[in-house]
């Protein structure tokens, strides 16, 4: 399944704050989820693997590094055997970097929010403006990251770039 998604993340230094206006906006709650997502090399683009108890699949994308809201195709294939599926792609083509993390999932409409704690990188929020069918612009999703990165006043010095494997990638090396 293809998505075309416009995205923000950025550190997050008080998630209660966060986590309050979204429950005042009367987000709908999906629960906690603990993640492992491992990346595999590839030559376009981002591929990995996340396996968690809410939210597991096999994860494709193309997204541009850089600060704000930027615009990520996605195709997601839902895998009934995720161990098998990850030793495959292990053997074929190797791992680059395993990312753990333990994620709060709300929506609100086609919006939504990732309250993240990240083994090894810290706390962040995501925020991701999902088109709900072909007809949604560009213009309308970034217009509504925009909104909810104002509500929740986060600082320009506080978006990240680079997906969490990038920045565990950094961190090693």
């Amino acid at each position: 399944m293809k998505h075309h998604i416009i995205e923000i993340k950025a550190k997050c230094l008080d998630a209660s704050s966060i986590r309050q206006i979204l429950l005042d906006k009367k987000a709908d709650f999906k629960g906690k989820d603990h993640q492992i997502d491992t990346y595999f090399n590839t030559s376009n683009g981002r591929l990995k693997l996340r396996q968690g108890t809410i939210e597991s699949a096999l994860i494709q994308y193309n997204r541009p590094n850089q600060e704000g809201p930027k615009r990520s195709d996605v195709l997601l294939y839902k895998s009934p055997d995720s161990e098998s599926l990850k030793a495959l792609l292990t053997a074929s083509i190797g791992v680059k970097v395993v990312v753990d993390k333990k994620r709060e999932i709300y929506f609100i409409d086609n919006v939504k929010f990732h309250i993240d704690v990240v083994k090894d990188l810290g706390h962040f929020v995501e925020i991701e403006a999902i088109a709900p069918n072909a007809d949604t612009s560009e213009k309308e999703l970034l217009e509504q990251c925009q909104h909810y990165l104002t509500l929740f006043s986060i600082p320009k010095e506080d978006l990240i770039a680079v997906s969490y494997s990038d920045l565990l990638l950094e961190k090693q090396a």
